[in-house]
């Protein structure tokens, strides 16, 4: 006779809805886990800069990588998930690119106006 394991227990994780600000069909948001999006979520906020100059997009995906929790991105790509917040917060309209930066460059907005055309 097959002996019975235990079921685990599963914990149920939160999740987080994006939006895409460059997708207007309403169609190409991600659905990630709430912690994972807090976490790369305040180190965009931490480190994009209120003010006309910004910062570059690679210079951005550094800063989130040294700051996001090491353990939270265990085995996770941190560029992935800090492109994917990055474009939640600009279709939220927390922070924006500078017009004609090349590379792109990302700001601070004094106050979210709206998401745009948000997925």
């Amino acid at each position: 006779m097959k002996e019975e394991r235990p079921k685990r227990k599963q914990t149920i994780r939160r999740r987080i809805r994006t939006h895409n600000v460059n997708c207007a069909s309403g169609k190409g948001g991600r659905s990630i886990a709430a912690d994972v999006y807090d976490a790369a979520k305040r180190a965009i906020l931490e480190t994009v800069p209120k003010g006309k100059v910004g910062i570059t997009f690679p210079e951005l995906l550094a800063e989130v990588s040294r700051r996001v929790p090491r353990r939270l991105f265990a085995g996770k790509s941190v560029a992935w998930y800090a492109t994917t917040v990055k474009l939640d917060l600009e279709a939220r309209g927390l922070i924006a690119r500078v017009p004609g930066a090349r590379p792109q460059r990302l700001v601070r907005k004094e106050r979210a106006s709206g998401a745009g055309s948000a997925c």
